[in-house]
């Protein structure tokens, strides 16, 4: 078994940097090459994807939970209880999965209908969203399966299952739009199938990765056999961080439609914008989820000491490297926006909010990689409660204010951003200074001894 504290954080972090970059590429892919079809459908793509993304955090209860746990128990050399919570967390994520894909194909009209689409985007948004929202069951167990995959230190692995779901998915995007060698124009829904198959795909080579790789030979009734105290540990961590990342997506919800009464341009902007910075985004939160790996560890083997100075190493280098990312996009912020669209206004806006970015990406580097640090020690409870206080306390009805209300737009938007990525960060950087979170463990020390 891969041992992180051995392997050091860059050798845990690299392949999660490849994978999670490969994932945003994936999205942006679709948006750039659904972009040649017309600026109406990317706002049917981008829409879509603002949901399925927000639902997509519903199954996060499991994976995440699971994933900080098994890293504990891994850390306090309990490995028969790693199986335990791997059954468990898998077979409850494809339940949970399937009941959501249900949900999306019986009432994606109605789920669409409040960003107030013109009825040509509205449908194709709709098809989009029925069939990439009706396979969520298939990302769940993938999400589950690579988290246990990760926290075991073969982040190798999952890096090169996001290749192949990522070629495949490009591959069959090209074929889909542009129609090469006489295949079928199918357009956005096109696009939805592609990226349907690839999960599928990707599926089956995660489950063999598990039982080869990892070495957890689930049997059948290892997965209907998951006790109520194992899932209840999981859901201990699972539920306040999913929560977390469900407060930041349904604020994202809410600023999309409030973008949307701004015009179909000003949304272009935004998901043109947002595809770009993802990528600046993707270094912090690599860190942040090789940090976890490491700290979960050190955390259930008792060395509270070293997994407190080991915040600090990452978040040093998180820092580093998000601000030399900003300032190489920022250099080319115009040719970056100018690969979507030939709107001069788009361009213009776009490069001005990029700009922003030496503001905004260090302040959400304190964000991830602290707020990671502590969920790994499970101290996750405290983040969902910051979360609630000042994403919808506060940032969400001053980017109504500044955005709509007083015509600032975008920029306004972006200002109320950059304050509320900046007290959050001081707040969970002064609760790690705290040590509260050693209290937290999950790995009794009965356990550990």
């Amino acid at each position: 078994m891969t041992n992180p504290k051995k392997l050091g954080l860059f050798a845990i972090t690299w392949p999660l940097f490849i994978e999670s970059s490969l994932q945003v590429f994936m999205r942006t892919s679709d948006t750039f090459i659904v972009s040649h079809v017309s600026d109406e459908a990317v706002a049917a793509v981008g829409v879509s994807n603002q949901l399925i993304i927000f639902l997509f955090l519903l199954l996060q209860v499991i994976s995440t939970g699971s994933a900080i746990v098994i890293s504990q128990y891994l850390g306090a050399n309990k490995i028969r209880d790693v199986k335990k919570f791997a059954a468990g967390a898998i077979s409850l994520n494809c339940l949970f999965g399937v009941l959501i894909s249900m949900c999306i194909v019986c009432f994606s009209k109605q789920l669409l209908q409040p960003f107030g689409l013109e009825p040509g985007t509205l449908e194709q948004a709709r098809l989009f969203l029925t069939i990439v929202g009706g396979s969520l069951f298939i990302q769940a167990v993938n999400l589950t399966i690579g988290a246990i995959t990760q926290v075991h230190g073969y982040t190798r692995y999952t890096m090169t299952v996001s290749m192949g779901i990522n070629l495949v998915n490009l591959t069959g995007s090209i074929l889909c739009i542009f129609g090469p060698l006489g295949f079928p124009k199918l357009g956005v829904p096109g696009v939805a199938i592609s990226a349907v198959f690839s999960q599928l795909l990707g599926l089956v080579v995660y489950s063999l990765i598990l039982r080869k790789i990892v070495r957890l030979n689930l049997s059948f009734s290892d997965f209907y056999k998951a006790r109520f105290a194992d899932l209840k540990k999981i859901l201990t961590i699972g539920i306040p961080t999913a929560g977390s990342s469900l407060v930041y997506s349904v604020s994202q919800l809410m600023t999309t439609y409030f973008i949307t009464q701004l015009g179909a341009e000003m949304l272009s902007t935004r998901i043109y914008t947002q595809n770009i910075m993802t990528f600046i985004i993707v270094l912090a939160v690599s860190l942040g989820r090789g940090t976890q790996i490491i700290i979960g560890r050190l955390v259930g083997a008792g060395e509270k000491e070293e997994a407190y100075r080991q915040l600090f190493r990452s978040l040093l280098l998180s820092l580093l490297l998000s601000l030399a990312a900003v300032t190489l996009t920022v250099l080319f912020r115009k040719q970056l926006i100018g690969m979507f669209t030939d709107n001069a206004e788009i361009i213009t806006l776009g490069a001005l909010l990029l700009t922003f970015g030496f503001l905004l990406e260090p302040v959400r580097c304190l964000n991830i990689v602290i707020g990671e640090a502590l969920r790994a020690a499970g101290d996750a409870r405290f983040i969902l409660l910051v979360g609630v206080c000042f994403i919808l306390g506060l940032c969400v009805p001053l980017t109504y204010w500044l955005g709509v209300h007083m015509g600032y737009g975008l920029v306004g938007m972006w200002g109320v951003f950059i304050m509320d990525e900046g007290l959050r960060g001081l707040l969970l950087l002064f609760r790690w200074r705290s040590r509260a979170w050693e209290k937290k463990v999950l790995v009794s020390s009965e356990e550990m001894s």
